[in-house]
Formats: C-alpha cells, structure tokens, sequence
C-alpha cells in the first residue's frame, strides 16, 4: 500500500513538474509576442497564432497590421529565442551530468567558444559550402564545436588519464581563451562586417526570420531525439564509469553519442544567435529543483525552462530601453550571474 502511494505521489510530482514548466514557456511565450513597440492583446495573439499558425477557423476580425507584426516579425524572433534557450539548457545539463561538476556548461567546456570561431570565419571569409547554402553557417559551426569538444578531451587525458571534471573544465576554460584570440583577431581585420560580427558575438535573436527557425529545428531535433535516448545512460554515468560498466552501459560509445548530441545543439544554437552565457549554466540548475537529478526528466524540463527563460531574457532586452535593444548575452549575464551565485551558496550552506 506504502508502495503504490509513492509511486502515484511521484508520478504527480512529475506530472504537475511538466505542467508548471510548461505552463512558463507558453507565457513567457504570449508575452514575447504580446508585448513590444505596438501592443497585441493576449486574446488577439492566440487568435493570430490559432488562425494563422494552427488554421484553427476562428473568425474573429483582426487588423491584417496586427496579423503581420506577429507572424512576420515577433512569432519568429520568439520561437528562435525559445529554440537557443532548450539548446543551451539540454547542452548544459548534458555536460554537467556527464561530467558530475555543476560548472559544466557550453561556455566554460570552450564548445561555444569554438563554435564561435567556425561561424565568425564563414562571415569573415564569406564560405558558402556546394549543396549546404544557407546551412554552412551552423554545419561550420557545430563542426568546429566539436571539434573543440574533441580537443578538450584530448589534452584532458593527456594530463590525466581518468579525466577528472575539474581538469577537463579548466582545459576547456584555456582552449576557450585561446580560441578567442583567433576572434579578436578577425575582428582586428574585419571592415564594414565590424559592427555586424561584434554584435552577433555578444548575442542577439533580432531580425531574424523564420529562415533563421527553419535553420535550427533540424539541429535542435537531433541533438534532443540523442540526449533523450542516452538520459538512462546519464544517470548511470553519474554513479561512475566502473558502475556504469557494471550495468552494462556501452561507456565510449555512450560519451561520444552524449558528446556529439550536446555539441550539436550548442553549434546550432551558437550560429544563428551568437554567444549567449549562463543559460547553459543556471538553467540546468533551477530545473534540478524543480525534479531532481534524473535525466530522463531533467533534460526535456530543460528545454521547456531554457525556452522559456531566454524568451523572457529577449523580451527584457529589447523593451528595457526601447527603442534601443540590448544584446541578450548581456541581460543573460547579469541575470544568470546573481542566481548561479545564490544557487551555490545555498548548495555550500547545505553542506
């Protein structure tokens, strides 16, 4: 009897976890789309994107201005920014169950940094690959990611041959600051693309497009369907490699698809909307209070947070001083930073 209520209490918890998270996306959601230059009511942008969108036969008049700014305009800088927010929080809480440190994110692994330097190149150099188009912006970029994630590892095990977390973050942390000084460098030289490629680095989902959403999904979709199916491989990797040996878990083949899953969405996310810290970070964290440390939960949970986090983060940074709009790495940063600080010392007390 004690047994067949914990599991309906735990089967609740998880049910009423999806709701809330859930329930925060879809509004940060409506929010971002609501408000801005021109406000759009609640009711008129679930219309818009019910009859538009979903062509659900509502016929409730609309001005065909409002009809335009949310589907033209606001409901595809939305959907990108709920996109690179799931990309960055699933990345990150990939990262940091595989290597069981909460430091571990896109960022301080130098996956982001390298990344970046693939995606800065093909601006600089103009690169278009034959048969890839408009997608050489985030091949290039999730290949010169993992080919970073790649080097991480390389040297890590140079240096220590069990690769423990903390000498693979600060390997991360050295490549990373060597990376940048490739990107410098290509900003030193950059003319008229200045200002472009400076304000892509600093993050930003504006002027985008839905070409910039159809680029994404793909990457997004894979890199989720990979980390969803190794979510039991994650948390049996959490117990360490001898354990997860023990239960019968194929551990180079495990990492490597967990590593390439991780390193897709982060090179996805990286080139369509530049550098954008701490969500990778922070998000993982506030979503482990919510459900606890099991990935089977904790990475979807992630995606929904991040989403909706970043979407909040984007609305922020274009209203806090319109009509001038921000760089949303910037408000990330100054959000992100205060609640990964509480969240630590909250952990430190605890213990």
């Amino acid at each position: 009897m004690q047994n067949l209520f914990t599991q309906m209490f735990s089967k609740t918890k998880t049910l009423l976890a999806y709701i809330v998270c859930f329930v925060f996306m879809f509004t940060s959601v409506v929010l971002g789309i609501a408000i801005g230059s021109v406000p759009i009511s609640f009711l008129e942008v679930l219309t818009i994107l019910g009859r538009e969108w979903l062509s659900l036969p509502i016929a409730a008049v609309i001005e065909p201005m409002y009809v335009n700014i949310v589907m033209e305009i606001r409901f595809p800088r939305v959907l990108l920014a709920m996109f690179v927010g799931g990309a960055l929080a699933l990345a990150g809480a990939a990262f940091q169950g595989f290597l069981k440190n909460p430091l571990a994110d896109p960022y301080t692994l130098g996956v982001s940094s390298g990344a970046a330097v693939g995606a800065v190149a093909v601006l600089f150099f103009g690169i278009t690959i034959p048969f890839l188009g408009a997608y050489t912006l985030p091949v290039v970029s999730i290949g010169s990611g993992f080919f970073t994630l790649f080097l991480v590892i390389y040297f890590a095990r140079l240096l220590n041959r069990s690769m423990a977390a903390h000498t693979v973050i600060l390997v991360g942390i050295i490549l990373s600051s060597f990376l940048g000084s490739f990107i410098s460098l290509m900003i030193a030289l950059t003319g008229e693309e200045l200002r472009q490629i400076i304000g892509w680095l600093m993050g930003s989902v504006s002027m985008r497009g839905w070409n910039y959403v159809y680029l994404i999904v793909p990457f997004f979709l894979a890199g989720l369907v990979i980390l969803l199916i190794n979510a039991k491989e994650l948390n049996a990797l959490a117990f360490g490699e001898e354990t997860a040996k023990h239960l019968g878990v194929n551990i180079q083949a495990r990492k490597t698809m967990i590593l390439f899953g991780a390193a897709i969405l982060t090179g996805s996310a990286v080139a369509v909307s530049g550098t954008i810290g701490f969500v990778g970070l922070v998000i993982p964290h506030l979503t482990r209070l919510i459900w606890g440390p099991d990935h089977r939960h904790l990475l979807p949970l992630s995606v929904l947070v991040g989403g909706g986090f970043l979407v909040l983060t984007d609305l922020v940074a274009r209203t806090l001083i319109a009509p001038t709009e921000l760089p949303i790495g910037v408000i990330t940063a100054l959000v992100g930073g205060p609640i990964f600080a509480i969240i630590l010392i909250r952990q430190r007390h605890r213990l």
